[in-house]
């Protein structure tokens, strides 16, 4: 297939891509930030994902009640999240309304006004989701495992922050971050649908100016990597949570193909090795699954099960005894042929929502720096060798570095050193 994408890199910094769906009659535009919570200090743990919510409380040409009317008046989506690596302010809309949307999304990132009441009521709504997150077992665990396996790190630190520090973001350190975060040099400007280069590069001109130089100052540190055995008892949980975890390959690394096809095969869906063995043939879990975590520079690989505690021995063997096989035997051409055909349609199905399309542009120019085409993509998927995948395994299974996390009622459950030998 033809790639029409086009880029163009502002002298400032700034990045500007399209991808034209002309037989649309939609946009899926956004302003995507080179930054996330990977990117604080241990005292500004959450700042990021707290200004996400905080330029929707107004900015100096509208007010919050503003926003929603004219958002909801343009009869579009409007999204925003932040994740470890970037944050993200999109919105899809009819092609006509294009200049409206990109307006409405360029004055939220550029022009906040942080109102010292509107952030104080902010932080009661943000405090509010951590309390969602804590009387919910697997995500409550999956923070205090990345904790332990990411130590000192912004990895390991949650999203959202803690009470502690989100209770701290006044207006000055909120809008200082703001100011020295959401420059050009940090920013993506993408759009997907019935929109031209030409026509983006105009908004983008007479919004942000193209002047300046791009001089980039933060350095990501990559994380030591712990190999914790975190065990938290908490006694008043119907079900056991168990995590199983093993390094895995960085989102830019060669093997990332492989270790995709790996990870699909032992636990990416119903005919994957984990759910067969221990939901369809033994019936000891509801939900259970495996898969890939990957950042720029570090990736994690987890087993995830929820069971009763008296079946979490059971589980725990389970799940090691998938991990040695795809150790000692590679995978068969029919796992491995499956995983194709499951990404390769993954791939092909994304081609028909701008939405996916204009969020898969500025996550590959914010994590790999280039553009990556469905056909490379499918080309690298299927140059994937069983031996690949039993490499992968071999490299990331048979290593000190394997961890396990496990909450709830625990009925005596217990790991050391010398279980977890792959």
């Amino acid at each position: 297939m033809i790639d029409s994408v086009q880029i163009t890199r502002l002298p400032n910094g700034l990045t500007i891509l399209t991808e034209p769906m002309p037989e649309l009659r939609s946009v899926s535009l956004g302003i995507w930030l080179r930054r996330g919570s990977r990117h604080e200090t241990s005292s500004q743990n959450g700042l990021s994902h707290f200004i996400e919510h905080a330029l929707f409380k107004g900015t100096r040409r509208r007010s919050a009640r503003d926003i929603a009317m004219e958002s909801d008046r343009l009869g579009g989506h409007f999204d925003a999240y932040t994740s470890h690596e970037m944050t993200g302010f999109a919105a899809k809309v009819v092609d006509t309304e294009m200049p409206r949307a990109f307006d409405l999304l360029a004055d939220l990132v550029l022009n906040p006004r942080f109102d010292q009441e509107d952030l104080f009521k902010e932080q009661k709504v943000i405090i509010e989701e951590m309390k969602m997150i804590e009387d919910t077992p697997d995500e409550l665990l999956t923070e205090l495992f990345h904790a332990a396996y990411f130590p000192d790190h912004s990895l390991g630190r949650p999203i959202e922050g803690t009470e502690l520090t989100v209770s701290s973001f006044d207006r000055a350190i909120t809008a200082s971050f703001h100011s020295q975060s959401f420059v050009p040099r940090n920013l993506v400007v993408a759009a997907a649908g019935n929109v031209t280069h030409e026509h983006l590069l105009d908004l983008v001109g007479r919004t942000f100016g193209s002047n300046g130089h791009a001089q980039d100052e933060h350095r990501d540190s990559r994380p030591t990597v712990a190999a914790p055995i975190l065990i938290e008892r908490k006694t008043e949980l119907e079900q056991a949570h168990l995590i199983i975890a093993a390094p895995w390959p960085a989102a830019t690394a060669e093997d990332r193909y492989a270790a995709s096809m790996l990870g699909t095969i032992l636990g990416g869906g119903t005919s994957s090795r984990l759910w067969q063995s221990i939901r369809e043939e033994r019936g000891l879990a509801y939900s259970i699954g495996a898969g890939g975590t990957t950042f720029r520079d570090v990736g994690i690989f987890t087993i995830y099960a929820g069971t009763s505690p008296g079946q979490m021995d059971e589980v725990f063997d389970l799940a090691l005894h998938e991990m040695r096989q795809a150790v000692r035997e590679p995978v068969t051409e029919d796992e491995l042929e499956l995983a194709k055909q499951q990404a390769t349609s993954s791939v092909l199905l994304s081609l028909e929502s701008s939405s996916t399309r204009v969020g898969a542009l500025a996550r590959q120019e914010i994590i790999h720096g280039r553009r990556i085409t469905p056909d490379d993509i499918i080309r690298s998927i299927n140059a994937v060798t069983r031996e690949d995948a039993q490499r992968v395994a071999q490299t990331c299974f048979t290593t000190e570095a394997l961890s396990v996390g496990a909450l709830g009622n625990l009925n005596g459950f217990a790991v050391d050193r010398s279980r977890l030998e792959i």
